[in-house]
Order: C-alpha cells, then sequence, then structure tokens
C-alpha cells in the first residue's frame, strides 16, 4: 500500500488535493458488524460453504478489525480535482 507521501508525491503536479478522510478508526466497528451477520446468517448458507471456510472468513474479518483497532492499517478517502474556484466543500 502507498504511503501517504507516496500519494501526494505522485498527484501534487496533476491535481488538488480537496479532501483526506481517515475512516480506519471506524472501520473496526464496520469490520465487526460484517462478523456477527456472518455468524448470524450462516445457518442459512452453511449448504454453500465448508466450515474451514467460515472459519477462514470469521478469522479475515477479525483479523482486519484487530489491524484496525490497533491503528496497524488506515482507510482513506481522497478527493482529487484538477482545481475547483474556491475550493471544493466537502460535508462532514
Amino acid at each position: 500500500m502507498p504511503s501517504v507521501r507516496q500519494i501526494a508525491e505522485a498527484s501534487e503536479s496533476h491535481f488538488v488535493m480537496e479532501d483526506w478522510h481517515n475512516f480506519g478508526a471506524d472501520y473496526d466497528t464496520t469490520l465487526m458488524a460484517w462478523h456477527e451477520r456472518f455468524i448470524n446468517a450462516w445457518p442459512e448458507i452453511a449448504g454453500n460453504y465448508n466450515e474451514r471456510f467460515k472459519r477462514m472468513f470469521s478469522y479475515y474479518l477479525n483479523a482486519c478489525a484487530g489491524a484496525f483497532r490497533a491503528r496497524d492499517i488506515q482507510l482513506w478517502q481522497v478527493v482529487f480535482t484538477r482545481g475547483v474556484e474556491n475550493g471544493l466543500r466537502v460535508p462532514r
């Protein structure tokens, strides 16, 4: 994954970075909600998958959630333009 510096350096001569938002702190919650839904839906979908898949997908969701919780990985949304008069207004 590219670093903040690599993204900035690659884009600065082509675009204006209008907004940079880090959703990483919230993504742990999202992944845990997906895990809960997956476990709750398992009785309905179990016929399509085996127990190994269930364990691996559960592990994947929990491991990713842990990495976001520990702030080891991030999820960014970056908005680039070619330049907007008076700047781009981004609602929060």
